[in-house]
């Protein structure tokens, strides 16, 4: 599968101010850039800051008056979407140090208060098979309804209301996750059938020693979606963050078959 990837962000500041910027594709991982172009402008200053984990290279800008970027990008996914049914848990001392910390609860995923949820529910099931009960139940039982959650809006709260838009469904995903004891962490992704189209968050759980995505709105699929970057909840995903207040004139996502 390949797809055609155009962004395009245009914000006015009120003053000057600094910005960090996700939105180009990952190379690698289960997909290949096969050609970008990225203009900025000309921000008054731009560094490039490389993860740890080597998932993504986030952008930092300082920029005044108005922030224009524009991204486009083919990229090659080899990701063949998993049977999760068949993948099977990793012990939890059998774990990559880097899968552990997704164990833990974070600020949007307060895993340990659905672990009488979890086992209540989804305790005769183990690895894939309770991941994919998991998900198929976030999907029948939650409406995906712009605008009912705002940035302050995490896990337990969407459990509750049930609603919300992908990351609300995301968070839900990974804290129902991590109380079963799996490693679950949140992607931002271009994919293939979001509506409306725009920066879609999915989760990844660790299973038979690697990383799968899981949508839980139920729109995307593997197969079909290019991976930004990972972190362990919507905190660490924003394609942009604004360290003062801006101001949003027009923003634009478009994921095509390319």
């Amino acid at each position: 599968m390949k797809l055609e990837i155009s962004a395009s962000l245009n914000y006015r500041l009120p003053e000057p101010v600094d910005l960090m910027l996700q939105i180009e594709a990952a190379d690698g991982h289960g997909q290949r850039v096969l050609d970008a172009t990225l203009d900025l402008g000309a921000p008054d200053r731009m560094s490039r800051v490389p993860t740890p984990n080597g998932l993504c290279e986030p952008i930092w800008l300082r920029e005044h008056g108005e922030l224009h970027v524009a991204y486009r990008a083919h990229i090659a996914i080899d990701r063949p979407p998993a049977d999760l049914e068949r993948l099977a848990p990793v012990p939890l001392h059998r774990l990559p140090a880097d899968a552990v910390p997704y164990l833990n609860e974070s600020r949007y995923c307060p895993s340990n208060k659905f672990h009488a949820f979890v086992d209540r529910r989804f305790g005769e099931l183990a690895g894939g098979a309770k991941i994919a009960r998991m998900r198929d139940w976030i999907e029948s039982r939650f409406t995906y309804l712009p605008g009912t959650s705002t940035a302050e809006t995490g896990a337990l709260d969407s459990f509750v209301e049930r609603r919300g838009v992908c990351r609300d469904y995301a968070h839900v995903m990974i804290a129902l996750a991590r109380a079963a004891h799996i490693p679950a962490r949140m992607a931002s992704v271009y994919a293939l059938g979001v509506d409306p189209q725009d920066f879609h968050a999915v989760a990844e759980v660790y299973l038979d020693g690697d990383w799968h995505p899981v949508d839980a709105t139920g729109m995307s699929r593997a197969d079909a979606m290019a991976r930004i970057c990972v972190g362990r909840d919507a905190a660490d995903i924003a394609f942009l963050t604004a360290y003062r207040e801006i101001e949003l004139i027009e923003q634009s996502v478009s994921v095509r078959p390319g």
